[in-house]
């Protein structure tokens, strides 16, 4: 449970007081907590100002709304809000497009998303990596790379990896030493011939498959009508008139097309012929012009491709729901070929069908038949991302029947059932996503944190943080070039106060201001001291001045599962 694994979390870790408002779906079964943790749990089946006062919500520093139901979250966070306007406010949501919008409704708020957090995990697994190459920092996604797999667009050098006895150079002076980069766009060492073929063969497929789509429907049989229409009157206008069949097709043409010319020297059968196909022409035309837009609206409705041929080094994402369709976009961005697998022919599908090509193929994807037809048996690797446990492992041991050492990595939200399948399945890789992945970042989002990703670099770890800029700081009205420090912490984008875009790769002259800030990655020395010179008010190990002086703060009003709305507010 993300509530109570939270509550534990922030009590163990961070010395923090936390209250728990929890409505069981059984009166009276409340998870119990440790008796060593600073957590108490509330039981309320419906969320009101009596039990906000209970739970000390008007005082406590930081609130979270980790409900399933994200409209209950915004609708208790703007209750919230009002009665302690200074609290920390963290939402979970699963609708992200709407995250800005939804920040911007309150003083002092994050939003999170599950999804987007454990996605980067799942395609690292699937990929064979320990941690993600990916991450996504103010909206925009950063891929770890080395040089040598020629990434297109540098951010800058991360570490210099050549020596393996002293370990690796944090963010060397010198750039062009550094093998490990970070970048705005992936590597491309890994589209190889094999790939370009076979995304030659993807375009030639789907532009195929966009032709059968638009020669369904009305469009054949008002095109068959039209032809036997020419035919026709071509016929009879020859018999008619005496032209040749050539002169009389071109003169049966002009007239459909309303380009008829009254000759009163035709015979009266000629004139006959004449009229009769101009006055068809006044349906006919209408009619294939209706056609061919319902061809064309069809086709832009209904882009779904379907796996029509044979594939191999791919990986298959099982369950294009919110998590998966975040794995199959960010293994399509890193040049990797994707299979998708859904139960049905939704929008969501249709979505990532029309946006990046992925094929998909529609069934069961717990049914061996199912998987073979996605190809597992020449797959890289088989993702079961559904929403139910039992689902995702069913999938996997379908895989391994398939094929016994294709790589299996099952998204699980129960822990303890996540370990026992891990040790029964021998599975690559057990994800959670409602837990372990999610617990860490929460409380960092609760306790105002820079820190938005952490990079490891062999034993060593580098930060991606974002540090305001405070009146009176060293780095008031200094030019951004002096905020950096090699091998210590890195620029690499600003945003400008008031503003909610950033600016990448800004250039040495802008002179920041109080209220803007600033991306960095940094080593944890050098955020300490960019911390420090910028004046933001949190230390520089992480922990707030509050808790490392030994004085608590207090948490509170953490959201098991959405609450019954009040009425009559």
């Amino acid at each position: 449970m993300l509530a109570f694994r939270l509550a534990i979390e922030l009590s163990a870790q961070y010395d923090q007081d936390v209250n728990v408002i929890f409505s069981p779906k059984v009166p009276g079964r409340v998870p119990k907590v440790p008796p060593s943790s600073r957590v108490r749990v509330l039981e309320a089946t419906a969320l009101n100002e009596e039990v906000l006062q209970v739970a000390r919500a008007g005082s406590a520093r930081a609130v979270a709304f980790v409900g399933a139901d994200e409209n209950d979250n915004i609708d208790a966070a703007l209750r919230v809000q009002e009665l302690n306007p200074g609290a920390r406010l963290v939402i979970r949501m699963s609708d992200m497009t709407l995250g800005p919008w939804i920040v911007s409704l309150f003083d002092n708020c994050a939003a999170l998303s599950d999804a987007a957090m454990a996605a980067p995990f799942l395609v690292a697994a699937a990929l064979g990596h320990e941690q993600p190459r990916r991450i996504v920092v103010a909206g925009r996604a950063l891929h770890v790379v080395e040089r040598k797999d020629r990434p297109e667009q540098v951010l800058c050098g991360l570490a210099d990896t050549s020596d393996p006895d002293g370990g690796p150079r944090l963010l060397p002076a010198d750039q062009e030493r550094a093998d490990l980069l970070l970048a705005t766009a992936p590597a491309i060492a890994g589209r190889t011939f094999r790939h370009r073929l076979h995304r030659l063969w993807n375009r030639t497929v789907t532009h195929r498959d966009a032709l059968a789509l638009v020669f369904r429907g009305p469009l054949p049989k008002v095109l068959s009508v039209l032809m036997v229409a020419v035919a026709v009157g071509s016929i009879a206008l020859g018999v008619a008139a005496g032209y040749r069949f050539p002169q009389a097709v071109y003169l049966v043409l002009l007239d459909i097309a309303g380009a008829a010319t009254p000759d009163l020297t035709l015979n009266s059968a000629a004139k006959v012929a004449q009229t009769a196909v101009t006055l068809a022409s006044l349906g006919l035309v209408p009619a294939v012009t209706a056609a061919f837009v319902d061809a064309r609206f069809r086709a832009r409705v209904d882009p779904v491709r379907r796996l029509t041929y044979p594939i191999s080094g791919h990986v298959v994402v099982v369950g294009l729901g919110e998590l998966g369709l975040r794995v199959a976009s960010q293994l399509a961005d890193l040049g990797v070929l994707v299979v998708g697998v859904d139960t049905g022919e939704g929008a969501a599908s249709r979505d990532l069908a029309r946006r990046a090509r992925i094929p998909i193929v529609f069934g069961d994807g717990t049914r061996r038949e199912t998987l073979k037809d996605a190809w597992v048996q020449t797959s890289r690797a088989v993702i079961a991302a559904t929403g139910h446990d039992i689902s995702n492992v069913k999938v996997g041991v379908q895989a391994r029947a398939i094929r016994a050492d294709v790589r299996v990595v099952l998204r699980l939200t129960d822990d303890d059932f996540a370990s026992r399948v891990y040790r029964r399945l021998d599975a690559d890789r057990v994800v959670g996503t409602m837990s372990s992945i999610t617990v860490s970042a929460f409380a960092r989002a609760m306790l105002d944190r820079q820190v938005l990703a952490t990079i490891p670099v062999g034993r060593k770890v580098m930060l991606i943080a974002d540090v305001p800029i405070e009146p009176g700081s060293a780095l008031d009205g200094r030019p951004v070039s002096e905020a950096g420090e090699p091998e210590r912490y890195r620029v690499l984008a600003v945003r400008p106060r008031g503003r909610m875009d950033h600016e990448w790769n800004p250039e040495d002259g802008y002179v920041l201001t109080p209220g803007d800030s600033l991306v960095v990655v940094a080593t944890r020395d050098g955020l300490r001291r960019l911390l420090a010179r910028s004046g933001a008010p949190t230390s520089p190990d992480g922990r707030d001045r509050a808790v490392s002086s030994g004085k608590p703060g207090r948490l509170g009003a953490i959201l098991r599962r959405g609450l019954p709305r009040r009425r009559g507010r």
